[in-house]
């Protein structure tokens, strides 16, 4: 494999999404999905499951 050919051919806009969040994700989504995890944790320790 030389150089040339490990380069990207793609611009990094035209690329495939890989479904992460979006460059401008607002704050809102990012606390909202922290109260998940925490909520989450506080069931399984109410469960026992630890």
């Amino acid at each position: 494999m030389t150089a040339h050919s490990a380069a990207p051919t793609a611009p990094a806009r035209t690329r495939a999404r890989t479904g992460g969040p979006e460059d401008g994700s607002s704050r809102l989504e990012h606390v909202l999905g922290w109260v998940l995890v925490v909520v989450v944790a506080m069931f399984v320790t109410q469960l026992g499951w630890l």
